[in-house]
């Protein structure tokens, strides 16, 4: 359980929410919403406890928290890269220990003569008694489940967390916080990298949760089919509405409040308008300025008293810049294949990207989709094969995990680096048509949440001048306003794309000519059919 009294939260001279005031008890399913950099990401940090000693984070207030305490952040990060997937997730049980122990005395009793072979396998006897009165078989069996549901098979279990995708390194995590078995769950864009079926899973399994849990979610479904409460943090007023009902019932009385907040605004100003202007009239009497000043503060007393009304949310204006001039084939990729061990990840890739070409790149989870554009944009190396720059080429690439920003740079100083040849007027302007204006330039990029980290993405692309743009899941993290003026940038750019998504109207917007299909490599014309692949990779 978690309490919050009168927290209020600030970065900088902006304030995020002012002294809010709620409870999160078993049973309760929260949605929160709000627009991107409402400060989502932030609130759920300070619930958590993770974000209490930033040092660019200032608030103030009560939280208590009672119980464990779950929490999947966007961009997932752990200690021990080294570690087996199938260990991240029982480790919240704290099984991997003892499993590593069992799995130690296994290879000593194989190996050793003797006395060392008699003690190892008294070793294993206690471990494995250990292991069973524990329950320890019963919930490696309820971790398969949660982790087979989630879209990881038993070869991605067995693999160090270092050669897995950012997609599947947070399924891992997803699947080890839903293992937990905790009292409290929050949840930061849970259905990110997950396909079409773990999806549906997960919904059902957030429905019968018998704990409390708050989730930020851009899927409209998952929050109507599994949230009883919604927390609407308003990036205007900076103040948390709270709904104590469904998602249906939430839009319809958030429209209700808004109009009678509308409604009350226009009677106050038109009742305070003639207050002032009754006593405008009588200052000009010197025996009623007295009275004029009475009428001017019961004017001023109609307005304060009244609710702020919802400004309309700001939207980033994404545009693509014309793409720097190149040559007929400005991309080449031949023969490339990657394994990491002996996990052969994808062979013998072939793929021409010709000037103003469109291609969407499809595969199943773990297909290698995120490691070709990595190879493509030169960030990671093949093991066999070349990629070969044409004439002019320009890459632009935009990774789902947010890698090519320098999170211990400001805002300004990671567009500044990706456009040396802008002034800082000019550096200003872009920030500022992508809702960075102010103290908000100036932030590190550490403490963005996952929209605003992806806005900051889009705007070094668009100072790039890209010939060939990579895009790893672009819509990630996005509200809906901010997913339209992306998908409106890819309909209307005129340089080559190679799209990876799960985003079907990502691929509609893009209207790609060719599909490469991994990991088998079998490259295809674009056709409609190929639509309800998407999702389900």
């Amino acid at each position: 359980m978690i309490t919050a009294h009168d927290v209020s939260v600030r970065i900088g001279a902006r304030e995020l929410l002012h002294e809010a005031s709620f409870r999160v008890d078993a049973g309760m399913r929260i949605g929160l919403v709000g627009r991107n950099g409402a400060g989502k990401t932030t609130l759920t940090k300070l619930l958590s406890g993770q974000e209490e000693t930033a040092s660019v984070i200032e608030h103030t207030g009560q939280i208590v928290r009672t119980g464990e305490i779950g929490y999947l952040p966007q961009d997932p990060r752990t200690g021990d890269l080294h570690v087996l997937a199938r260990d991240r997730v029982l480790s919240a049980r704290g099984i991997d220990a003892i499993l590593r122990r069992i799995r130690k005395a296994e290879q000593t009793m194989a190996t050793a003569t003797g006395d060392a072979q008699v003690k190892a396998m008294e070793r294993y006897a206690r471990l494995d008694a250990e292991f069973t009165a524990q329950g320890g078989f019963a919930a490696e069996a309820e971790a398969a489940r949660i982790t087979s549901n989630l879209g990881l098979p038993q070869r991605v279990l067995e693999q160090p967390l270092e050669t897995l995708s950012g997609g599947q390194r947070r399924r891992v995590e997803l699947a080890r916080i839903l293992f937990s078995g905790v009292d409290t769950l929050l949840l930061d864009e849970p259905t990110n990298h997950l396909d079409h079926d773990s999806i549906v899973w997960l919904r059902d399994y957030l429905k019968t949760y018998n704990g409390g849990f708050i989730v930020i979610s851009h899927d409209v479904e998952l929050l109507r089919e599994t949230v009883n409460h919604v927390f609407f943090l308003d990036a205007n007023r900076g103040v948390l509405d709270v709904y104590n009902m469904g998602w249906d019932a939430y839009v319809k009385q958030r429209e209700a409040d808004e109009r009678r907040r509308r409604r009350e605004r226009a009677n106050a100003e038109k009742k305070a308008g003639a207050l002032m202007a009754q006593a405008d009239k009588m200052r000009a009497k010197a025996t009623k300025t007295v009275a004029a000043q009475n009428m001017a503060r019961r004017a001023e007393r109609l307005m304060s008293g009244l609710e702020e009304t919802r400004r309309a949310d700001k939207v980033a204006h994404l545009r693509f810049p014309d793409p720097a001039p190149c040559g007929k084939t400005p991309l080449t990729a031949e023969g490339l294949s990657k394994s990491y061990g002996s996990l052969e990840v994808f062979t013998d890739v072939n793929l021409a990207i010709d000037r103003g070409s469109k291609v969407v790149i499809l595969g199943m989870n773990g297909a290698g989709k995120t490691t070709l554009l990595r190879i493509l944009g030169g960030v990671e190396e093949p093991d066999t094969g070349e990629v070969i720059p044409g004439h002019g080429l320009k890459v632009g690439y935009y990774a789902q995990e947010h890698e090519t920003l320098d999170v211990e740079r400001t805002v300004v100083e990671n567009l500044r680096s990706a456009a040396p040849d802008l002034d800082e007027t000019g550096v200003r302007s872009v920030l500022g048509s992508f809702l960075f204006s102010g103290e908000d330039a100036d932030k590190p990029a550490k403490v963005l949440s996952g929209g605003e980290k992806t806005r900051l993405a889009l705007a070094v692309l668009v100072v790039s001048s890209a010939n060939v743009l990579l895009l790893d899941e672009p819509t990630n993290n996005l509200d809906p306003a901010s997913r339209e003026e992306i998908l409106a940038a890819l309909r209307t750019f005129t340089g080559a794309v190679v799209l990876v998504t799960h985003d079907e109207g990502a691929v509609e917007a893009l209207q790609p000519e060719r599909v490469l299909l991994l990991p088998d490599a079998d490259e295809d014309l674009w056709n409609d059919s190929y639509l309800d692949l998407v999702t389900l990779a």
